[in-house]
């Protein structure tokens, strides 16, 4: 298998994807297409039928989207899903609602993972998705965290789909309850999340319009 990628540094639908497919344990290989380059414009209609990134090739199979190959990688690997129905239905939703979602969040903050203490003007919208983030978050911890750190005990999709947004929380320092800061750290301190904020600082492109603060 062929993971296809952004920058780490930027590119927040390339580190869901990575990040799933680390945990359930699939070996793959890597291709980084840094974003906004001539390499990219270039590059990706060859590697990417949305042209887009990430992309997944395994054999003949094309997979794009970051949430349809999270779904083909708990496929391979038989699990990356709550076991539970219920828990099950509530992490789709949850995910969903990020793929589709906290628009002004995500466009206020980008996701910068080499970066600490930005800092931006308040906006209401943006502090109104945040504290979305926040409820749900806690909903299922509460509900289905029991069995361990994760927003469903186990590490799911739906910790990768919201990996991204814990950067962006500690990007730009905002404020956040204690179980929110609990469950910040338990994403920070994982041991693939680490190895991709490694690679991220060591990367030397730079997008000026995702610079911010």
């Amino acid at each position: 298998m062929l993971l296809t990628m952004g920058n780490r540094n930027y590119s927040s639908w390339s580190l869901r994807p990575w990040l799933l497919m680390k945990q359930v344990g699939l070996h793959f290989s890597e291709r980084v297409i840094p974003l906004d380059t001539p390499e990219f414009a270039r590059d990706v209609g060859a590697t990417s039928p949305s042209r887009r990134v990430p992309v997944l090739r395994h054999g003949s199979l094309l997979v794009w989207d970051s949430l349809a190959i999270c779904e083909y990688a708990c496929e391979l690997a038989g699990r990356g899903w709550p076991a539970a129905r219920d828990a099950r239905a509530i992490a789709r939703a949850a995910c969903a609602e990020m793929h589709s979602g906290f628009s002004v969040l995500r466009s206020q903050w980008p996701m910068n993972a080499r970066a600490t203490g930005r800092r931006t003007a308040p906006d209401s919208e943006r502090s109104a998705d945040i504290a979305r983030i926040e409820s749900l978050w806690a909903e299922c911890r509460t509900r289905f965290g029991a069995a361990g750190p994760w927003l469903f005990g186990e590490f799911s999709v739906a910790d990768a789909m919201y990996a991204p947004v814990v950067l962006r929380l500690r990007t730009y320092g905002a404020p956040v309850g204690e179980a929110t800061a609990a469950y910040m750290a338990t994403v920070l301190a994982d041991a693939h999340v680490c190895d991709w904020l490694t690679a991220a600082a060591a990367e030397n492109w730079t997008i000026e319009a995702s610079e911010i603060g």
